[in-house]
């Protein structure tokens, strides 16, 4: 086995221990890496990344638009937006096989248009969706598939963050980027919802029918 090879596992393993010792992600990246790199490149190389890399970063403008990405998803959550969403999509097609499951994935495209992260997406829809399904019946590992497929929305559809760190990275045109993730996005939700149908005609009981919103709450929404 290579060295490198060896460097790689042994990586690898370190960050699961740590992570399981409920050591900050940041720090277990961070701290594996540099080990990395010292092993292989030197130890004064990696100590010089560790002094040179984070300032480097921290102070780079092109990155500032991570924390407003950040700032822009707490305001949408603290605003209620996020819930809203879910009422609004649950109102139209909550009623039919699958809607609420359905509804969510419209919620979490509809959140990831705000917000442009999949890990935001997917938690704030845990704490609104999730209670809802399973409110109504729903199969508690399918309503957490759902909210984990449709958290993965939030870097495809524009404006997501990824793209910006993306185009930054390699110098690619960011509007151009977000032009392209609309359709892949959109497709990704009638797949999504294609496939909530097929489960339920193969797993009813998973998924009971809820009644049809009335017609003031659809005009509300």
């Amino acid at each position: 086995m290579s060295e490198p090879t060896l460097v790689a596992i042994i990586g690898c393993t370190a960050v699961l221990v740590l992570m399981l010792m409920r050591v900050p992600i940041a720090v277990c990246l961070g701290a594996v890496a540099v080990a990395g790199f010292g092993w292989l490149a030197g130890w004064e190389p990696a100590l010089g990344v560790l002094v040179d890399s984070p300032i480097r970063t921290v102070t780079n403008f092109n990155f500032s638009v991570v924390p407003m990405f950040i700032l822009m998803g707490s305001l949408v959550s603290a605003s209620g937006m996020s819930r809203e969403l879910f009422r609004a999509a649950n109102a139209r097609v909550g009623h039919l096989p699958g809607g609420v499951a359905m509804g969510t994935v419209l919620a979490c495209g509809g959140f990831a248009a705000i917000n442009g992260s999949s890990v935001a997406s997917a938690a704030t829809m845990t704490t609104v969706a999730l209670p809802e399904m399973r409110r109504v019946g729903y199969h508690p590992g399918f309503a957490a598939g759902v909210i984990a497929a449709g958290g993965t929305l939030g870097i495809m559809i524009p404006p997501s963050v990824m793209f910006i760190l993306y185009g930054i990275l390699t110098e690619q045109n960011v509007a151009e980027l977000f032009v392209a993730g609309v359709f892949p996005g959109l497709l990704a939700i009638a797949l999504y919802c294609i496939t909530i149908q097929a489960v339920y005609r193969a797993k009813r009981e998973w998924m009971p029918l809820v009644q049809r919103a009335d017609r003031k709450e659809r005009l509300d929404s």
